[in-house]
C-alpha cells in the first residue's frame, strides 16, 4: 500500500505551547512555535527496507518549505529494527531555526521527543532528525498504545516561528518611573521611617534607640498615585526637599509600599510574609490596589479555623477587607454547628450579622440550584469588584457599599 501522510484537517496551530504539547521550558516563553500534525496510515505494512521512507506533504513555515520523512526500516548506520525520523528542508535558501518532533499516541499524548536546544542551520535539501528514533517493535506493541485502531502512526512537528514584525522596544515610561523611586538626586520628599529598637547598653542591660530609614519620593508622582501619602507631606513653599516623619509603618513594609506606588510589583512571598502589615499601611494611605493584592494573598495563604476565625473576622471588619470577611463568613456558614458550640460571639459587632446571613443565603442557593443566583446581594466580593472595575468605579469598600455603588451607577 503506497501511503503518505496527510495534515489533519489542513489546520495549522501557532503558539507556545501549542496544542501538540511542545512545552519547551528552557527556550523561554517568548519563543513562538508553528505546529503541524501528520498521520502515517497502515504503518505495520509499510516497507522496512533500510533507507526507504514515506513523506508528508510539503508544508510552509518562515517562508520555507519542509517535509517530514519516516523510515520504517531505519536509515544509514542505525541499528536493525529502528525507525528513523527526519525533518527535511525543501527550499534552496538556507535558514537557521529550532525544531521539534514528537510522536503522538492514540490518546493524544506526546511521546518520544526530538527537540533542538540550539538553533541549527538547514541548507538546501538538508535533513535533520534521528536515525535511531524508536524501535519498530515498540510502535507495533499494542500495550504501548501508539498506533490507533486503524494502525495509524501520528507525528507532530514544531518549528520556531520567526517574528514577522520589526523589533521595537517597549515604552520605557514604566522603567523610568521605577528608576525614580528612592532617587535622592531628583526627589523633593524624604520620608523618614522610624522605629524603636532594643540594643545592649554599657551596663549589660538593654536600651531603646530610634532608628530612622530615609525613603526618597516625588510629590508630583505621589499626588497622582498615592494622594494620602502626598497629603502628609504638607506644603513646600521653599522648593527644597521636605522631610516627612513616618512612625506608624515598619521600614521593611514601607520598602515595598513606596516602590509599588512607582509601578514595581511585590513578590508573592513578601506579600505573604508582610500581608497584614501591608494591608494596614495600604489601607491607611489609601493605596487601594496594593491593599487588595495583599488581601488576596492573605486569603489564599491563611488557614481559617475555629481557633482564628473571630480574630480574622474582627480584623477584616476593622480594615474593611471585604474578601477576607466573605471568606470568614463562608467558613462560619459551612461550619455553623461547630462554630456555635465553640466560639463566643460576644465581641462580634451586630452589623456583621447581615454578612453572615448573605453567606448562609449563598450557600443555600448553591445547594438548591447548583449555582448562585445572579443577584447583587448574593454575588461574591470578587464579582462585585470586577463589575465596579469595569464601570471605572472605586473597588475598595464593604459589600453594602459596593452594591450601592453598582446600583447608583447602573
Amino acid at each position: 500500500m503506497n501511503v503518505t501522510a496527510a495534515r489533519i484537517n489542513g489546520k495549522v496551530t501557532v503558539g507556545c505551547p501549542s496544542p501538540s504539547s511542545f512545552v519547551i521550558y528552557h527556550l523561554g516563553s517568548d519563543v513562538e512555535w508553528k505546529t503541524f500534525q501528520f498521520h502515517f496510515h497502515d504503518f505495520a505494512n509499510l516497507s522496512t527496507t533500510k533507507g526507504h521512507f514515506v513523506a508528508s506533504p510539503k508544508f510552509t513555515c518562515n517562508g520555507h518549505q519542509w517535509q517530514l520523512r519516516v523510515c520504517p526500516g531505519g536509515y544509514g548506520e542505525a541499528a536493525e529494527g529502528k525507525v528513523a525520523v527526519y525533518l527535511r528542508h525543501r527550499s534552496e535558501k538556507s535558514i537557521t531555526t529550532r525544531y521539534g518532533i514528537k510522536m503522538i499516541d492514540k490518546f493524544g499524548n506526546a511521546t518520544r521527543t526530538v527537540i533542538t536546544r540550539k538553533k541549527e542551520e538547514f541548507g538546501a535539501k538538508r535533513v535533520r532528525g534521528s536515525a535511531d528514533y524508536i524501535s519498530r517493535s515498540v510502535i507495533l506493541d499494542e500495550s504501548q498504545n501508539i498506533l490507533d485502531s486503524n494502525g495509524t502512526l501520528t507525528f507532530a512537528v514544531a518549528i520556531e516561528e520567526e517574528p514577522t514584525t520589526a523589533f521595537v522596544p517597549k515604552n520605557p515610561l514604566l522603567k523610568i518611573m521605577k528608576g525614580l523611586c528612592n532617587d535622592e538626586a531628583t526627589a523633593d520628599v524624604c520620608f523618614e521611617v522610624s522605629a524603636a529598637q532594643e540594643t545592649d547598653d554599657d551596663n549589660g542591660g538593654t536600651k531603646r534607640i530610634k532608628r530612622t530609614t530615609p525613603f526618597y519620593a516625588h510629590r508630583l508622582i505621589l499626588d497622582h498615585c498615592a494622594p494620602m501619602l502626598a497629603a502628609i507631606c504638607g506644603s513646600n513653599d521653599s522648593g527644597g526637599k521636605v522631610s516627612v516623619p513616618v512612625n506608624d509603618v515598619k521600614a521593611d513594609v514601607f520598602r515595598h509600599l513606596l516602590p509599588y506606588v512607582y509601578g514595581e510589583s511585590i513578590p508573592k512571598e513578601d506579600l505573604k510574609k508582610y500581608a497584614r502589615d501591608i494591608i494596614d499601611a495600604a489601607d491607611k494611605y489609601s493605596i487601594v490596589n496594593l491593599k487588595l493584592e495583599a488581601e488576596a494573598v492573605y486569603v489564599q495563604s491563611v488557614d481559617i479555623c475555629l481557633d482564628n476565625v473571630m480574630d480574622n473576622l474582627l480584623y477584616a471588619d476593622s480594615r474593611n477587607c471585604a474578601l477576607l470577611k466573605e471568606t470568614v463568613m463562608n467558613f462560619l456558614a459551612d461550619n455553623h454547628s461547630e462554630a456555635s458550640a465553640h466560639i463566643s460571639f460576644t465581641d462580634c459587632p451586630g452589623h456583621l450579622m447581615k454578612d453572615l446571613l448573605v453567606a448562609f443565603g449563598r450557600n443555600s442557593k448553591k445547594d438548591a440550584n447548583g449555582a448562585n443566583a445572579d443577584e447583587l446581594t448574593t454575588l461574591s466580593v470578587s464579582e462585585l469588584r470586577r463589575r465596579l472595575h469595569e464601570r471605572g468605579l472605586e473597588v475598595d469598600g464593604s459589600r453594602e457599599a459596593m452594591i450601592e455603588s453598582i446600583k447608583s451607577n447602573a
